[in-house]
């Protein structure tokens, strides 16, 4: 009997208090079951941290919760990492983001899973009847505020429209070089020896198309596949251009080889300067990764090593750089040829 209290005391784990009310002369009674009031603390913490959400704040609770609303963000570029590895890879690869690339992923063959899209731009002349088209053809079709593709892009610059997109379809080494010969008698292979750059890859990719190259072989292991970004940066250019990705990049340029491809490598020491290097015939440039440039076994697959010279003070190139100075000289190389045996041609004296 608690007589300060005016009730009864239970020390069990549990205590019990009848109180009267000054105000009314109710009674009332209330219960602390040893720790509740800090469960119920708990739970109005997150309460509050649920609160925090429609406010953009961030946490542990909030990215939790984030991913169990939007599933597919996961499958979004993680922008400022440098994870390479192919589990991460995989998981960025299928959603394309900007007006370029997703006009010309609608344009091209590669099948649309989903397509985020805000009013203004569903019904932009260059968008509606492209994704009409989609969305007859299967395509889920989300008009979307800015918020939620700043989600799903990870606050990448998406302009206002994202696609999810099935996987990069590869072409086997064998499959591109019967492309390549089939679409020129001089066909031009690019060869990426460890590339980790998503941004760098793109890049080959957007040059090697606009100067009529043919396609791309990329190492499985230690190097960057076809990821969002590198489908970002090479601007609608993978919808035309293939790639291949092998196992073993050595192992395929020896299979190249004796396809009757040359193989340039590009290399800074080089003696031989591109522009006194005659590219003729079937060939392919291997351009080496960032910082390191080209492998001691990739250098001796190479039937030639070529360098670009250089006149200030830096000592190299970004290998996006390098590869398109390369292929320019390849095309130049070309385009004279062609033309000057045109103009070696007399014209056609008119019958008198």
């Amino acid at each position: 009997d608690d007589r300060r209290g005016g009730g009864d005391r239970d020390f069990g784990g549990k205590r019990s208090f009848r109180d009267r009310d000054d105000r009314g002369g109710k009674r009332f009674d209330r219960e602390d079951r040893g720790g509740s009031r800090e469960r119920n603390f708990d739970r109005g913490s997150s309460r509050y941290e649920s609160e925090q959400r429609s406010f953009g704040c961030s946490g542990s609770s909030f990215q939790r919760d984030r991913q169990e609303w939007a599933p597919i963000s996961r499958s979004a570029p993680v922008s400022g990492s440098n994870v390479s590895d192919d589990t991460a890879e995989a998981e960025s690869a299928d959603i394309v983001y900007g007006k370029h690339a997703v006009l010309a992923a609608l344009d091209g063959e590669r099948q649309l899973n989903r397509i985020w899209v805000t009013a203004r731009l569903r019904y932009d002349p260059r968008f509606l009847e492209k994704i009409n088209e989609a969305k007859a053809a299967g395509t889920v079709v989300d008009e979307v505020e800015m918020p939620r593709l700043n989600q799903i892009t990870q606050g990448a610059v998406h302009q206002g429209i994202a696609a999810q997109m099935a996987a990069y379809d590869y072409l086997e080494l064998a499959d591109l070089i019967e492309k390549a010969k089939a679409a020129s008698d001089q066909p031009v292979l690019l060869a990426a020896d460890g590339l980790t750059d998503p941004h760098n890859l793109g890049a080959i990719i957007r040059s090697a198309e606009a100067m009529g190259a043919q396609g791309l072989v990329i190492p499985q292991r230690r190097a960057v596949g076809v990821t969002a970004t590198v489908a970002k940066v090479a601007a609608g250019a993978l919808e035309t251009f293939p790639v291949s990705r092998v196992t073993n990049l050595n192992r395929a340029l020896e299979e190249l080889k004796q396809a009757g491809f040359w193989i340039y490598g590009t290399a800074g020491e080089a003696a031989v300067p591109l522009h006194k290097t005659s590219f003729s015939g079937p060939i392919v440039l291997v351009v080496g990764a960032e910082g390191e440039g080209l492998s001691l076994l990739t250098r001796e697959r190479c039937d030639q090593l070529v360098s670009i010279p250089l006149a200030g003070s830096t000592g190299s190139l970004n290998a996006s750089v390098a590869a398109g100075m390369t292929l320019y000289e390849v095309f130049r190389q070309r385009w004279q040829q062609t033309h000057n045996l045109v103009d070696a041609i007399p014209a056609e004296i008119p019958a008198q």
